[in-house]
């Protein structure tokens, strides 16, 4: 299985994978029904989650919701870190993944506004270079996995930190890896050197461990939250999660 998922994540467009992914999973999860690990997302368990990655890690996709380790991660986060589920606020999650959008769009204390240039899963057609809402207009912003995709990922930056209200914040998950800076070259176009040197054809870039000092020049306030190494070790090994995953939460800056 593992080198027919690598192929379908390298070759097929995004939103068709979205489109069609939760149809195909279904059927998965029927097959590997268990409990030796639990989705804190959707409550499901199974024998073990489904490999996944251009490099397929084990253990990483749940079949009924689609939460990744990370989504898990943030989950937890959000339950445990913040008010999220039940305090009045006001959303926009930029390429909203799809474990979460209708348990969000479900919980009646958000405005949730979902927004992506491309997904077939997000109602507001946006670009994060020019976000089309006032200043201090959300309480929360989510943009996981997007910001090595984009031209600029500074003044997507500095249009979250517009957009944000004073007392806002949010979490921008990337890709990091262990380069002391970020790799980037906008010279760069064709998909298959793009791939060699950022890891996937729509990198633009490769944040290093100067992900979140790179940020900050954006005008953010960032936070490199190290919220997993306060989790039992095996409620880790029950949700599969990240074991090293920062959680980078930002906050409005000047």
């Amino acid at each position: 299985m593992k080198p027919i998922i690598s192929f379908v994540i390298r070759y097929i467009p995004r939103p068709i994978l979205q489109t069609v992914s939760p149809l195909v999973m279904k059927v998965l999860s029927q097959l590997n029904k268990g409990n030796e690990v639990e989705c804190p997302v959707c409550a499901s368990q199974y024998k073990k989650f489904l490999p996944y990655g251009r490099i397929a890690r084990e253990n990483a996709l749940c079949p009924n919701c689609l939460a990744l380790e990370r989504h898990r991660l943030m989950w937890l986060y959000l339950k445990k870190q913040t008010d999220f589920f039940s305090a009045p606020l006001k959303v926009l999650h930029i390429a909203p993944e799809h474990c979460f959008i209708d348990r969000f769009e479900g919980l009646s204390n958000l405005e949730y506004i979902t927004a992506d240039i491309e997904s077939p899963l997000a109602k507001v057609k946006m670009d994060v270079h020019s976000i089309p809402f006032p200043d201090n207009s959300f309480d929360v912003i989510f943009c996981n996995h997007v910001l090595e995709h984009v031209e600029d990922d500074l003044l997507a930056g500095s249009e979250f930190n517009r957009v944000l209200k004073p007392s806002g914040w949010g979490i921008l998950q990337s890709p990091v890896y262990p380069l002391e800076k970020t790799l980037e070259d906008k010279s760069i176009t064709d998909p298959a050197e793009r791939e060699r040197l950022f890891g996937q054809r729509d990198h633009v870039r490769k944040f290093g461990k100067d992900y979140a000092e790179r940020l900050r020049k954006s005008g953010l306030k960032i936070e490199e939250n190290q919220f997993v190494k306060q989790i039992n070790s095996d409620l880790i090994t029950k949700y599969a999660l990240p074991k090293d995953e920062i959680i980078f939460v930002c906050r409005k800056g000047a």
